[in-house]
């Protein structure tokens, strides 16, 4: 025992001020005075949460504050079973657009907005925000947009998105988005299933140093959806004068378009009082199986599990500044503008991370005392690839918080964070998915954070690893993860079955009864320590791909890796391993043989790849998922489709024709 204590000591990276009240331990305390128990730790506050949800979210309710005209008469039916999709808070009214803008220092910066290529940083006050959001109401209404409509955005990661999303949720339409970096059909794709009425875009946008018009592809994307009312196109890049819209039907300018909404006075706010369980957002899965699938997140599920992340598991409060680098299509975007429901403030950066050069990000922290700054995982490799040391070109004093997702944070990005980056800086890998706009686990300001280790399951998320027989596992053994229990915030249903056209739930609920396999490989913790020191306590190491990625992503000489099956024409199975080599290392026979052995004896014999094989690119989505899928499809012969969801499509024509997987 004390030799894994030494081990546990040794990876711990970061630990909690003993001294700090946070808003974790006010609300446990909270829950013990309401009902009279002893939750002594995170742990014991975890397992409450799951085995008495219901009370778990009437609590959180009155302690986050919610916005509401009408409380609910109850949280939820316990005669429903995971599988009816339940009703949440039956009976209660709010606006998540309200909860949003409540705020009442009208001097307080609710947005700042920096782009690529712009010195200039765009500011807007919360007075400034409710302004512009009554007039995009105002007008939404004078077009005949009402609750349930659709209003979709083709945008960059600006104010106009989040002007325009607001002013949506206000009336009670359902807002949905992409970026400009996708493709026609891929937004055709994705738009096309909800026929929205209403759809703004920009011009333009300048990425990676270069302009890219978007009049062409925006002209394409309107001949497919026939429903559309109106198209306002925003000048972004370009100013009005230089921008031809007469090509495209039904287009006026924005400004055009706001003051259809002014009339005789100055328009103002009003929040259409919803259900709990109204949509808000339309959502959608990556779509390199098939069509992607329309995912609806209700307004109250995806306000209340929001803000028990913030407010919780971040201890976020109106004095913090938070960035998330995202695109408007990416389930982060939607997490990170729900920050201003805590009032704290939010920046938004469009462009490239690595132009002008790749300190973009830190010299934005220190310009706007960042407190909170969110990222993927790849991009810490590359700034360590870069060799990049933002501790010795950058204050980064206000700095308490950096988050990563999108991919598995390696151990080495751990290491790399605290010696290059900040020492006392909490470092949060958080994992979740769309299906449930949010995270299932994650960051927790009240426990310490271990290398390479998730830190916790959030709170009254059921969060288990199963095995294929469907069976519940405790030990250090790859597993399935899965969620059961209710979640206010699961997708209610797809679209068109929401809406009674076709289909029903999402296939992953189908994996069990009452369970959602969320489709990622996890290894609990192998250190008993662990779950010693707080009694239950499962850390996770979520991976998203095949699970010999731990054991690679240990050496140096691996940038990045990706595992597929391969299959000849009987059927049979070979694992081939793709290694993409870190700066000054080379791929060679002894590297090749140091990974076999240590897939070996980290895993077991069946687990030591077929073919280990050096490849120059990984494919990327645009959200910077890793897309096995596809580089399965390329070895296999098959076209990929969609490659305009890819950020790095080239990548993918590597894998074409390689002579070692041709004798299979």
């Amino acid at each position: 025992m004390s030799g894994e204590l030494e081990i546990m000591e040794a990876q711990r990276m970061w630990e909690p001020d003993s001294k700090r009240n946070t808003s974790m331990d006010r609300f446990r305390a909270a829950v013990t005075a309401a009902y009279g128990i002893r939750l002594a730790n995170y742990s014991e506050f975890y397992h409450w949460s799951v085995q008495h949800y219901s009370d778990f979210w009437a609590e959180f309710w009155k302690f986050s504050g919610i916005v509401f005209s009408r409380l609910y008469d109850e949280v939820i039916d316990p005669s429903k079973s995971i599988a009816d999709v339940p009703e949440w808070f039956k009976g209660s009214r709010l606006n998540y657009a309200e909860n949003l803008l409540k705020h009442e220092e009208n001097d307080k910066i609710a947005l700042y907005a920096a782009r690529e290529g712009k010195e200039e940083i765009e500011k807007v006050t919360f007075e400034d925000l409710r302004h512009q959001v009554a007039f995009y109401a105002a007008a939404m209404r004078k077009l005949g947009v009402h609750p349930g409509d659709r209003v979709v955005g083709y945008l960059p990661n600006g104010i106009h998105a989040v002007e325009a999303m607001l002013a949506a949720a206000s009336i009670g339409a359902i807002w949905s988005a992409t970026s400009p970096d996708f493709g026609i059909n891929g937004v055709l794709d994705r738009f096309s299933q909800i026929q929205p009425k209403l759809i703004f875009s920009v011009e333009a946008v300048i990425y990676n140093g270069k302009r890219h018009n978007h009049l062409e592809k925006l002209q394409s994307v309107v001949k497919g959806l026939p429903d559309l009312r109106k198209v306002v196109v925003i000048p972004y890049v370009s100013s009005r004068e230089s921008i031809d819209i007469s090509r495209i039907p039904n287009s006026v300018f924005l400004e055009d378009f706001l003051g259809t909404g002014k009339g005789d006075h100055v328009p103002q706010l009003e929040f259409e009082q919803l259900p709990f369980s109204h949509p808000l957002f339309i959502m959608y899965s990556s779509g390199t199986t098939g069509a992607p699938k329309c995912m609806v997140h209700s307004a109250g599920g995806t306000l209340i599990q929001h803000l028990k992340e913030h407010i919780l598991h971040g201890n976020m409060s109106s004095n913090d500044v938070i960035i998330y680098y995202t695109t408007t299509g990416w389930m982060m975007w939607n997490w990170l503008v729900s920050a201003l429901a805590v009032g704290a403030s939010v920046v938004l950066y469009d462009g490239s991370p690595l132009v002008p050069s790749p300190n973009v990000l830190w010299d934005l922290v220190d310009r706007l005392g960042i407190t909170i700054l969110g990222t993927g995982a790849k991009w810490l490799a590359v700034l360590e690839e870069k060799n990049l040391k933002p501790c010795e070109t950058h204050n980064l004093q206000t700095l308490h918080t950096i988050l990563s997702t999108g991919s598995p944070l390696k151990p080495q990005s751990y290491e790399y964070v605290y010696k290059h980056i900040k020492s006392s800086v909490l470092l949060g890998s958080i994992s979740g998915g769309t299906d449930i706009v949010s995270c299932f686990m994650g960051h927790n300001v009240t426990i310490p954070v271990y290398k390479g280790e998730i830190q916790a399951r959030n709170l009254a998320m059921a969060v288990e690893a199963w095995n294929e027989q469907g069976r519940s596992v405790r030990s250090n053994s790859p597993s399935w993860t899965s969620l059961g229990w209710f979640l206010p915030n699961q997708s209610r249903e797809k679209w068109n079955k929401l809406f009674g056209t076709s289909e029903g739930h999402f296939s992953n609920w189908e994996f069990s009864p009452g369970l959602l396999c969320l489709g990622s490989w996890v290894r609990t913790s192998g250190l008993k320590s662990f779950q010693n020191y707080l009694p239950g306590f499962l850390s996770f190491r979520c991976f998203t791909h095949h699970l010999v990625s731990p054991s690679v992503e240990a050496f140096e000489e691996v940038s990045d890796s990706l595992c597929v099956p391969q299959y000849n024409k009987h059927g049979e199975e070979r694992v081939v391993l793709f290694l993409k080599m870190s700066t000054n290392h080379e791929f060679t026979p002894d590297l090749v043989k140091r990974i076999r052995e240590a897939i070996r004896a980290a895993l077991s014999a069946r687990h030591v790849p077929s073919l280990i094989l050096e490849t120059g690119g990984i494919p990327y989505t645009i959200n910077g998922k890793k897309v096995e899928v596809a580089v399965k499809q390329v070895i296999a012969g098959k076209e990929v489709a969609k490659r305009d969801i890819f950020s790095n499509p080239e990548a993918l024509d590597l894998y074409r024709n390689i002579p070692e997987l041709q004798d299979f």
